[in-house]
C-alpha cells in the first residue's frame, strides 16, 4: 500500500466526502475490469471504472506478520463485464484484485490501499459472492514434492512428460442428449470405461463454446459414452454441442504402467508403508514383521 498524498489525506480530513472505492480486476486470460461504488463511471490507468455494477465489499482483515487476511465482495450479476457462464467456470479464480481509494472530483488523487486476489466464488440466482484472499495466503501454499504413494505430477506436465496431444489421448464427440451434470455423446472413437474419468472436456460449439470443467465418471455404453462433470455447465449443454475430451490420470502406478506406458517418470512411492504397518509390531505369526526384507 502506498503512502497517503498530501492531496489524499487533505480529502480525508474534508467535512464533504468525495471519496468512493475501486476495483480493478485483472484475470489471468488477460482481461481487465474496473468496477466503482460511485454513481457515475470513473476512468484512470487505461481502465474504465464502471458504476451500477451492484457491487458492496466487506470488512478487509488484516495483521502484522505473514498471516493470511481477506474479504469479500458481494455483487449483482447485472454489470456488462460479469457474465454468470465465466463465473460459473471458473475464470475469475485467482484473478487478482486492486482496491482503490479515488477521490471521484479528481481522479488522479488516489491510493491503493490493498492487492488481493480471487479465492471461491459463490452464485445465487441473481448474485455472486467472491472471496478475497490477501497476497499472504500464498505462503499457506504446498510447495516442492510431497512423499505420497500416488504420483505428485500433473497429467502431460514437464515432470510427467506424457504427449497429451497424441491421438491415444484425446479424441471430439458431439451431444446426443443432455441431463442435469451428465451427457450421453457420440465420441469419434471408442474408448474403455473410465479412460476419461478425471480429464477435462473442453466446449467447441455451442452457447458454452470455451467452456470446459473436469470429468467425474466416463462409462462407455455401446456405441455412445455417459459423461458427468464436477461442475454443472451455467447455460448447459445440448444436443448438438460438440467437444473435445483429454485422457484423466487417478495417480496410481499401475495406470502409469498400463494406461500410459510411462512407469519411467512415475512421480510417487507406491511402496511406502502404510498406516497399518506403522501401528503394527513383530509378531512370528506376520511373515512380513520377521526382520526380513519387505519384498519377496
Amino acid at each position: 500500500m502506498r503512502k497517503a498524498s498530501s492531496a489524499m489525506r487533505e480529502s480525508l480530513d474534508a467535512s464533504a466526502s468525495t471519496l468512493c472505492n475501486c476495483w480493478r480486476l485483472a484475470r489471468k486470460d488477460g482481461q481487465v475490469m474496473g468496477f466503482t461504488d460511485h454513481d457515475r463511471d470513473l476512468v484512470f490507468g487505461g481502465v474504465t471504472y464502471r458504476a451500477a455494477t451492484g457491487l458492496v465489499a466487506t470488512q478487509i482483515e488484516g495483521s502484522v506478520g505473514l498471516a493470511s487476511g481477506g474479504g469479500e465482495v458481494i455483487g449483482a450479476l447485472q454489470s456488462d463485464g460479469l457474465v454468470e457462464s465465466d463465473l460459473a467456470t471458473g475464470r475469475y479464480d485467482g484473478a487478482g484484485v486492486e482496491i482503490w481509494l479515488v477521490d471521484w472530483s479528481n481522479v488522479e488523487n488516489r491510493l491503493l490501499i490493498d492487492a488481493t486476489t480471487i479465492g471461491e466464488v459463490t452464485r445465487s440466482e441473481f448474485a455472486f459472492r467472491a472471496e478475497l484472499r490477501s497476497l499472504a495466503h500464498f505462503f499457506d501454499e504446498t510447495r516442492g514434492d510431497s512423499y505420497q504413494k500416488g504420483c505428485s505430477a500433473d497429467l502431460g506436465d514437464a515432470r510427467c512428460k506424457v504427449d497429451l496431444s497424441a491421438s491415444s489421448y484425446h479424441t471430439t464427440g458431439v451431444v446426443l442428449a443432455a441431463t442435469q451434470g451428465a451427457i450421453v455423446a457420440a465420441l469419434a472413437e471408442a474408448f474403455d470405461d473410465e479412460f476419461f474419468t478425471g480429464g477435462s472436456l473442453t466446449v467447441t460449439s455451442g452457447a458454452e463454446a470455451g467452456a470446459g470443467g473436469a470429468i467425474k465418471s466416463h462409462r462407455r455404453f455401446g456405441e455412445t459414452a455417459r459423461l458427468a462433470l464436477w461442475s454443472q455447465l451455467a447455460d448447459g449443454m445440448v444436443a448438438g454441442d460438440s467437444f473435445t475430451l483429454v485422457a484423466g490420470c487417478d495417480k496410481s502406478a499401475a495406470s502409469c504402467r498400463s494406461k500410459f506406458s510411462n512407469i519411467v517418470n512415475f512421480r510417487g512411492f507406491p511402496h511406502m508403508p502404510g498406516n497399518d504397518l506403522v501401528i503394527s509390531y513383530p509378531s512370528s505369526l506376520a511373515p512380513t514383521m520377521d526382520g526380513g526384507s519387505f519384498f519377496r
